[in-house]
C-alpha cells in the first residue's frame, strides 16, 4: 500500500462554459451606481464631452472604470474586467474609446475634474440622505464634529512622466495631497479629494492645504459658506503652518493638527509638575499604562498663532526595541498637537487626534484602488485618473454604507471585499422573460451578498 502524492484532484479542463460570470459580486457596485443616482449625475455632468452620434455615454465609461478599479484594476485596459459580461454590466466601451475619452477630458482638465466633482457631491448628498442616521453627518455638532483628514503621500513613477520629480525621501514620482471624510470606528471613509502634485511639492505647503480643504468642504452636503465648529480638520504636523491655521480660524472650523517639538519646548516639558500630567487613553478609552498627557498652552509663547489655539503634549514610554527620536527626552517619546476645541478632557482630545491614523489606512486603500502607480504620461491625464480613483473609492464606501449599514462588513477593506464578495462566481439564466443571476450557493458569503443586494433594491423601491 502506498500513500498518494497527489494534493489536488486531477480535473480535465475545457473552455466551453456558458452563461458564467466571474467577479459577479461586483454587481453590488453597479447596483450602487443606479441606486445612488451616480449614473444620472455622471451622464449629465459629462454631457459636454459626448460627441454627436456617440454610442457610449462618457458617464457610463467613467462609472465602468470606477467599478474596474474597485474590483482590482490599475490601468485603463482593466476595464475588460466588466466588458467580458455585457449581460451583467451592460455594453462597455473598447480600449481605444476609453483612451480617447480620457484624452478629451484631459484637454480641459479643470472643467472635467469640476464636472466629476460636481457629480460626486450631488451623489454624496443623495447617499447620505438615504443612509439616514448612519450617514457621517448625522447629528454632527461642535462636540461631535464631522472629521476630515488631510495628508500627503508619495506615489512612485516607474517611467518618465510629465511633472514627475524627485521627492524628499529620495524617490521619484508624485506627491498628491489627499482629504478623506472619516466615518468613525464603525465605518470606512470617503475620498473628499485627491490633489495631484509633482514629487518635489512641499509637505507643509499652506496653499495646497487650503486648496484641498476648500475642495473637500464643497463635497459635504448642506454646509454653509462658513461651516463652523461642527467640521473638524485633522492633519499631521505638516498642517501646523501659520497661514493654514489662520485660514481655518477665519472659516471658524475646528482643527486638530500635529505640533512640532524642539529642544526649547522639550525643556519646558521637563519642568512640568507631576500634577500637570493625566493618564492618556488607549483606543477603548481606558487609561493606558506608561502614557500621559498635559497642556502646554499657558507655559509656551503662542504669539502669532490664531486666538484660542491650545497645545497638548503626550509622553509615552517607547515599546522595547524602539529607537528614540531627537525630540524625545529622558526616555519619553513626546508628541504634541494643536487644537481650538475648548471643551473635553486632555486624554479625549489626544485620543481623537491619534485616530488620525485611520487616514493612513484610507491612503493605503486608495493606492490599492488605482493610486499606486499613475498609468498615463501627461499630468492632465493623470489628474483625470486621480479623479476617477476618488470616485471609485467613494463608490465602494457608498456601497458599504447603503448595503451593509451597521454591520462589520461596512469596515471591511478592499482586499477583504474582493476575496469574500466581489470574487463570488455566478451563472446567468432567463426565466419568465427575466434575466436572473444565480450566485454560487456553496460560497461562504453568498448569503451576505444577497442581503446587501436586497438592501440596495429596497432603496430603489422606496424612491
Amino acid at each position: 500500500m502506498s500513500n498518494s502524492t497527489v494534493f489536488y484532484p486531477q480535473i480535465l479542463a475545457a473552455g466551453d462554459g456558458k452563461n458564467l460570470v466571474s467577479h459577479a459580486g461586483t454587481i453590488l457596485l453597479t447596483r450602487t451606481v443606479e441606486v445612488s443616482g451616480l449614473a444620472t449625475e455622471l451622464s449629465t455632468a459629462l454631457a459636454p464631452w459626448r460627441k454627436p452620434l456617440a454610442w457610449h455615454d462618457p458617464g457610463k465609461i467613467v462609472a465602468d472604470l470606477a467599478v474596474a478599479l474597485v474590483a482590482g484594476g490599475d490601468c485603463l485596459a482593466d476595464i475588460a474586467t466588466v466588458r467580458d459580461h455585457p449581460e451583467a454590466f451592460g455594453h462597455v466601451a473598447s480600449d481605444p474609446t476609453v483612451s480617447r475619452l480620457i484624452s478629451a477630458l484631459a484637454a480641459t482638465p479643470v472643467e472635467a475634474m469640476s464636472a466629476i466633482a460636481a457629480a460626486r457631491a450631488a451623489t454624496r448628498a443623495r447617499v447620505w440622505s438615504l443612509a439616514g442616521t448612519a450617514a457621517p453627518n448625522h447629528g454632527i455638532s461642535a462636540r461631535n464634529p464631522l472629521v476630515i483628514d488631510l495628508d500627503a503621500t508619495l506615489v512612485t513613477a516607474h517611467s518618465d512622466k510629465q511633472a514627475a520629480a524627485g521627492n524628499y525621501k529620495g524617490g521619484y514620482g508624485f506627491h498628491p495631497m489627499t482629504a478623506f471624510i472619516d466615518h468613525g470606528p464603525g465605518g470606512a471613509g470617503e475620498a473628499g479629494t485627491i490633489l495631484l502634485r509633482p514629487g518635489n511639492a512641499g509637505s507643509n505647503t499652506a496653499a495646497d492645504h487650503i486648496a484641498t480643504t476648500r475642495t473637500v468642504l464643497a463635497q459635504i452636503p448642506g454646509l454653509p459658506a462658513r461651516p463652523g465648529r461642527k467640521v473638524l480638520i485633522r492633519t499631521d504636523s505638516a498642517g501646523a503652518t501659520h497661514d493654514f491655521l489662520d485660514y481655518l480660524h477665519k472659516q471658524r472650523l475646528s482643527y486638530s493638527v500635529g505640533f512640532g517639538l524642539d529642544a526649547r519646548l522639550g525643556e519646558i516639558i521637563d519642568r512640568l509638575p507631576k500634577q500637570a500630567w493625566t493618564p492618556a487613553y488607549n483606543s477603548d478609552r481606558e487609561p493606558r499604562e506608561g502614557a500621559d498627557v498635559a497642556e502646554l498652552t499657558g507655559v509656551i509663547d503662542l504669539t502669532g498663532w490664531p486666538p484660542g489655539m491650545r497645545v497638548i503634549v503626550r509622553r509615552e514610554k517607547p515599546h522595547p526595541g524602539a529607537q528614540l527620536r531627537i525630540t524625545d527626552r529622558n526616555g519619553w517619546r513626546l508628541t504634541a498637537f494643536a487644537t481650538n476645541t475648548k471643551l473635553g478632557q486632555h486624554a479625549d482630545l489626544e485620543l481623537r487626534h491619534r485616530r488620525r491614523a485611520r487616514c493612513e489606512d484610507r491612503i493605503r486603500q486608495s493606492k490599492d484602488c488605482g493610486l499606486m502607480n499613475l498609468p498615463l504620461h501627461s499630468f492632465a491625464q493623470n489628474q483625470i485618473w486621480t479623479a476617477i480613483v476618488a470616485l471609485a473609492f467613494d463608490l465602494n464606501a457608498w456601497m458599504q454604507l447603503l448595503a451593509f449599514t451597521s454591520t462589520n462588513t461596512r469596515t471591511w477593506e478592499l482586499k477583504t471585499l474582493r476575496l469574500r464578495l466581489f470574487s463570488i462566481a455566478a451563472r446567468l439564466a432567463r426565466h419568465a422573460r427575466r434575466r436572473r443571476i444565480r450566485f454560487d450557493t456553496r460560497a461562504k458569503y453568498t448569503g451576505l451578498l444577497i442581503t446587501g443586494l436586497h438592501r440596495l433594491d429596497a432603496f430603489t423601491n422606496s424612491s
